[in-house]
C-alpha cells in the first residue's frame, strides 16, 4: 500500500552555509563598515549581535534572503525578542524542526475534510499518510502544498 511521510525539517548543513554567507555579506557592505555585528550559529538557532535595532533589523532580512538561497523556507524562522546587552543588541533566531501536535491534528483535519481515499495518521513529529493509489497520494501532496500552514512542509519516505 502506497505511502509518504509530512515532515517539516531544516538540513543543518545548507544552515551553516546559509549562516556563513551571511556573515560574509555583512563584512562586505558598506553600512556595516567599522560595526561589530555578526551571525552565529548553534544547533537549529541563530544568534544575531548588532551595536543597533536598526542594524538588527537589516541582518533578519539579510538572513531570510540567504536561506531562500540555500533552499530553506524563511517560514522556518522564528524571530526572538530583541535583548539588550551591554553595548550591542542581541536576536535568537530558531528554525522550526518537526510538527507540533496542533498543527499536525490541522493537516489530519485538512485531509479528512477533504474526503479524499486515503488515512493520515500521527507519527511523532510526522504525518504519515496511507492510500490505494499513488494519485490520492499525490492529490493531497497538491492539497497540503497550496494550504498555508504556517511551517514549511516536506513530502519524503514515499513508497509504492
Amino acid at each position: 500500500m502506497p505511502s509518504f511521510d509530512i515532515v517539516s525539517e531544516v538540513d543543518l548543513h545548507e544552515l551553516t552555509n546559509a549562516v556563513d554567507q551571511a556573515n560574509r555579506l555583512i563584512s562586505n557592505r558598506f553600512d556595516f563598515k567599522g560595526v561589530d555585528a555578526s551571525f552565529e550559529r548553534n544547533e537549529r538557532q541563530v544568534t544575531l549581535i548588532a551595536e543597533g535595532n536598526f542594524q538588527l533589523q537589516q541582518m533578519v532580512d539579510i538572513l531570510r534572503s540567504a536561506l531562500m538561497k540555500c533552499k530553506i523556507d524563511p517560514e522556518a524562522m522564528d524571530v526572538g525578542q530583541e535583548q539588550t546587552s551591554g553595548k550591542g543588541v542581541k536576536q535568537i533566531v530558531t528554525l522550526k524542526h518537526g510538527l507540533e501536535s496542533e498543527l499536525a491534528k490541522k493537516i489530519v483535519k485538512k485531509i479528512k475534510d477533504e474526503k479524499m481515499k486515503v488515512q493520515a495518521s500521527i507519527q511523532g513529529d510526522s504525518v504519515r499518510v496511507t492510500g490505494k493509489k499513488r494519485d490520492d497520494l499525490q492529490q493531497v501532496m497538491a492539497l497540503l502544498r497550496g494550504a498555508e500552514m504556517g511551517q514549511p512542509m516536506q513530502f519524503n519516505n514515499f513508497r509504492d
